[in-house]
């Protein structure tokens, strides 16, 4: 896949996630750039107040390896905190995962070493020996969990 390509895949995706939070009723904010690991805003009245949760969106093509699917490394996760979610999405498995930043740099795997030392790495999905790429049980709790962002 091409840079020009890749880059478009990653803006669509944003949009394909963003339209499923306005779809569940979520107040969505998009940001202009996402040098700050924000791709949108989720904006929400509790007790009077507003409440702001910063999100950052990770997506996987139909067209990678199905080995790839579902798997995510060398990201960053700046700043861990309880109002910072990470929404992950795997076009071939089709699934979703909501993740509190804190929860994540949990799960992750933390690189120690070479270029990527201090980078996470996680990875949602199996492939069975037919190839079919299948949702790992062990983040069933986060799968298709926008609930999480209540």
């Amino acid at each position: 896949m091409s840079y020009r390509s890749s880059a478009s895949f990653g803006k669509r995706q944003e949009y394909v996630a963003v339209a499923e939070l306005l779809r569940r009723g979520f107040d969505v904010y998009m940001t202009l750039v996402d040098d700050q690991q924000i791709d949108c805003v989720l904006r929400q009245e509790g007790n009077g107040s507003p409440r702001y949760l910063d999100i950052q969106i990770k997506a996987r093509s139909k067209d990678c390896q199905p080995r790839n699917a579902g798997t995510f490394s060398a990201m960053e996760v700046r700043r861990p905190r309880k109002n910072f979610y990470f929404i992950f999405y795997s076009e071939q498995a089709d699934t979703y995962w909501v993740l509190p930043s804190l929860q994540l740099v949990r799960e992750a795997t933390r690189n120690k070493t070479g270029r990527n030392a201090g980078k996470y790495r996680i990875q949602f999905c199996n492939v069975s020996r037919s190839g079919e790429v299948r949702p790992r049980p062990r983040f069933t709790k986060y799968q298709n969990r926008f609930d999480l962002l209540e």
